[in-house]
């Protein structure tokens, strides 16, 4: 159990897989990560012209590196693998790694090949993101960063799988040094995900960007 500010989470075995439980939320279902439900198919299905692979450049090439540095649920990671990438999940926080091991293994012992072998290109680190990516030990095509956009009560409230990650985490406001070490990272491009009217990132202008209606990439890329 993990007790800080107040909160309190625990991890339980369900019938559906390992699952999160805000204890101080009595009132919130607890978290299973999913990688084959139906929002996570419908995004694989959309194919490489969405916004993510796009920006990440899977439109143009499928089989390249990329190091999610924000694993989160491990969604955007696996749609990426799905659509051809292999693809590195970093995650620091013990609890959401296990998660992310437990989908893993549901997904990878399905009886559903695409999955299997998408699976198959996934692996997941347990590590802070900022120094994995200072002395990374591959050489990245790219660099995924969804970092926590902090709450200003103007916009709708994120689902709540990532409310309950945002509590467990307590944000974790760290991402003008995640770019930083992304881009330190020698990786050849890097994917920022933004809302469409934040600033950008460290106040450090992109080389590109792909904009949809609600969210934007903001694209680094890095000489090599």
């Amino acid at each position: 159990m993990a007790e800080t500010r107040n909160v309190s989470f625990e991890l339980e075995a369900g019938a559906q897989g390992l699952r999160l439980r805000a204890l101080h939320r009595p009132e919130w279902e607890p978290l299973c990560i999913d990688w084959l439900s139906a929002d996570v198919r419908r995004r694989i299905l959309a194919g490489r012209k969405q916004l993510l692979p796009r920006a990440l450049g899977l439109h143009k090439k499928a089989d390249v590196l990329i190091a999610d540095a924000t694993a989160g649920l491990g969604r955007d990671g696996f749609t990426l693998a799905a659509l051809g990438a292999r693809v590195i999940l970093v995650e620091r926080h013990p609890f959401v790694i296990e998660l992310l091991r437990d989908a893993l293994a549901r997904a990878s012992t399905c009886d559903e090949k695409w999955a299997i072998a998408a699976c198959a290109r996934v692996e997941i680190v347990q590590a802070d993101a900022r120094e994995w990516l200072r002395h990374c030990p591959h050489a990245l095509d790219g660099v995924h960063l969804d970092p926590m956009y902090p709450e200003d009560g103007k916009t709708a409230l994120p689902q709540k799988g990532m409310q309950m990650l945002r509590e467990l985490t307590d944000g974790d406001d760290d991402s003008a040094e995640l770019l930083r070490a992304a881009m330190a990272s020698g990786a050849a491009r890097i994917a920022v995900k933004r809302p469409t009217k934040a600033p950008w990132l460290d106040e450090r202008q992109p080389n590109a960007d792909v904009v949809g209606t609600q969210a934007r990439y903001d694209i680094y890329l890095n000489r090599r």
